[in-house]
């Protein structure tokens, strides 16, 4: 992770920084995602096998289009390929690693609660870490940021990094 810690650092600053433009927004916090991947330890039961990808679901509605595809392909974490999943239903344990929760989603609250352990839960907006949400992306200023939850995080078997905790805009309790 040591060796992450300068790109988390420049893609935080230059992404960061960008106007949260429509079009643009997606494009900054697809790479957010990516980026979350790589401070984040998951336990080993949430791959089936240690040759498994990583999966990165989005659940609902996907404002992110190809971008998501784009910004991920050829990425390996940890030893994992990243893929990505589209989802219409809460993921099941060692289907996704990180699923991105569509705010437009009824019952958000409920969902995030459904969701197994061992699962990173992203969504938007400044409710999502006090819902039980472990990241939260949000515009502040013109500029996507990102709130944590590191309690929800840890009581579902996930080690954020002191690093990734550093650079939040909001740590949730």
């Amino acid at each position: 992770m040591l060796s992450c810690l300068p790109a988390m650092a420049a893609a935080l600053a230059v992404q960061s920084s960008v106007a949260a433009e429509p079009a643009l927004e997606y494009d900054v916090k697809a790479a957010f995602l990516l980026n979350f991947t790589k401070f984040v330890e998951w336990p080993p039961a949430a791959f089936a096998d240690s040759r498994s990808p990583m999966e990165l679901c989005v659940l609902g509605k996907d404002p992110f289009g190809r971008v998501l595809d784009e910004v991920v392909q050829g990425e390996i974490v940890d030893g994992h390929r990243l893929t990505i999943r589209r989802i219409t239903q809460p993921p099941i344990p060692q289907t996704c690693q990180v699923v991105f929760i569509d705010p437009e989603l009824k019952e958000v609250p409920k969902i995030i609660t459904g969701v197994p352990a061992g699962i990173l839960t992203v969504g938007e907006g400044d409710r999502f870490t006090r819902e039980g949400g472990m990241i939260s992306l949000v515009v502040e200023n013109r500029r996507v940021r990102f709130d944590i939850n590191p309690a929800a995080a840890q009581n579902s078997g996930l080690k954020l990094s002191s690093r990734l905790l550093n650079v939040a805009r909001a740590i949730v309790k």
